[in-house]
């Protein structure tokens, strides 16, 4: 709930001659019960109902109060001001925190305003599940209880060919739940060149610590040999590991293993190739147009045992962890305990499923899935937007700021391909006055922004509030 300052600081004891005064002020000070009674308050009381209402009308008569006791000058409230600071307080504090904003920063996978966007079908087959009882755990077939996971199984088996599957609330879960059951006092085999630090501080040596698994770094940060991982190999080890840079890129004098030579060597050793891929994009992204991102189906191919991959970055669906792969590994990971604790509920398997079925159909997919439709939409059709927009943006910032319209560059964000950017379009918001004054008029205006009914969000770089307008697909909504 949005808190409301209403109360202000208790006043420094008021000289014996203001007492009087502010006594005799006070007694204006409308009481509860009269208040209750006034027309005014006829659709507060139906909105918010009869305790709030009574509630917050105490409260902002006891900072009148207050106030008139640090300062009996002050005008005293009357009846219609006191209706309306409550209407006022009651709709702010029943305003959702959780709020829908413009994304204009230029990042289409946006952590911090919740990464992918859900395609209708998921969004439909949500609402669905949210208002009936649905079949999370119940077989149609037997009449038994059944397994959560299934419900995706298939989708999963078939756009990746991987033996079967397991989804747990997020890929760091994932890459923590499987640590836990496979290499639980053991050592785990990782290139040091892949020890990455995502957002949110997700290490993974501590994770692997946290999971009681033993991290054994081989090679060097930029050159890591398959020799490096095969002297390591003793019998402590549980399994050789591949980790996606994900938001960094080595370039230069390098060397990494090739995931089917480490699929072979750990096999050769009786172990298994486990692979974090991270992103998980389930096709390849270079036939649309974009950077070519590593596969799950790849991965598999390619000898990988487990792979690990996030729902709401590339794949663009919920958020969730998905692990696929072997049968039996994927059996002993959901018999681990911790399984439980981090499995998805309804709605995130009904959003997930919604969207797997949509890659069926992989020639209508940049039009239905809304992630693939901002990332491949073309520069032409944004900068078009941006010039109808200009004009409209300038007349409700008013004349203390220059609009122009500029090329940008977009990325895809949350750690996704984030060397490759996307031509984009946007509109560029540079104030007028001073130079001196500049960056505080900048500030002022983002801020505005942010405040609105639904707030735009972008970012402020080179001296202007820069909107890039690459996820802003309906222009009606914004102007």
């Amino acid at each position: 709930m949005t808190q409301c300052n209403l109360a202000a600081l208790d006043p420094a004891p008021a000289s014996p001659g203001a007492a009087g005064s502010s006594r005799s002020s006070l007694s204006k000070l409308p009481s509860v019960d009269r208040l209750l009674t006034d027309a005014r308050l006829r659709d507060p009381l139906a909105r918010f109902g009869h305790t709030q209402v009574v509630a917050a009308l105490r409260e902002l008569l006891d900072a009148a109060r207050s106030t008139c006791r640090a300062d009996p000058d002050l005008p005293i409230p009357d009846q219609a001001e006191m209706i309306a600071r409550c209407a006022r307080y009651l709709n702010e504090r029943n305003t959702s925190t959780l709020r829908t904003v413009f994304n204009l920063t230029g990042t289409v996978l946006h952590t911090n305003l919740g990464r992918a966007l859900l395609p209708e079908e998921a969004i439909a087959a949500v609402a669905d599940v949210m208002r009936m009882p649905a079949n999370l755990e119940y077989s149609l077939t037997s009449g038994a209880r059944g397994d959560r996971d299934d419900l995706v199984e298939d989708l999963l088996r078939e756009l990746t060919g991987a033996e079967a599957c397991t989804v747990v609330n997020n890929n760091a879960a994932g890459v923590f739940l499987t640590l836990h059951a496979l290499a639980s006092k053991r050592e785990v085999i990782v290139s040091r060149g892949e020890l990455v630090e995502i957002g949110g501080a997700f290490r993974i040596p501590d994770i692997m610590a946290r999971a009681g698994a033993r991290l054994r770094e081989v090679g060097t940060t930029n050159r890591t040999h398959l020799h490096d991982f095969e002297e390591a190999i003793t019998p402590k080890t549980a399994m050789l590991m591949k980790v996606h840079w994900s938001n960094y890129a080595i370039s230069g004098f390098t060397a990494t293993v090739p995931e089917s030579a480490l699929a072979e060597l750990a096999h050769q050793n009786g172990l298994p190739f486990v692979n974090d891929l991270g992103c998980g994009s389930l096709i390849d992204l270079s036939r649309y147009g974009l950077p070519k991102e590593p596969t799950v189906a790849a991965a598999i191919a390619d000898g990988a045992d487990l792979v690990l991959f996030s729902g709401d970055k590339l794949l663009g669906g919920p958020q969730a962890g998905i692990i696929v792969g072997s049968a039996a590994l994927i059996a002993k990971i959901k018999k681990n305990p911790l399984k439980r604790a981090l499995r998805v509920g309804k709605i995130t398997l009904a959003a997930l499923e919604a969207v797997l079925r949509l890659y069926r159909h992989p020639e209508q997919l940049p039009a239905r899935l809304t992630t693939l439709r901002l990332l491949t939409r073309g520069a032409p059709d944004i900068l078009a937007a941006a010039h109808r927009m200009s004009p409209v943006v300038a007349a409700a910032i008013g004349a203390e700021f220059d609009v122009t319209v500029v090329p940008l560059l977009s990325q895809i964000g949350s750690g996704s391909l984030p060397v490759d950017l996307l031509p984009s379009a946007g509109l560029a918001l540079r104030p007028v006055c001073a130079k001196r004054g500049a960056g505080s008029a900048l500030k002022h205006l983002e801020a505005r922004l942010r405040g609105m009914a639904t707030p735009v969000i972008g970012h402020i770089k080179d001296g202007a509030l820069v909107l890039d307008l690459r996820c802003l697909e309906d222009e009606t909504l914004f102007v």
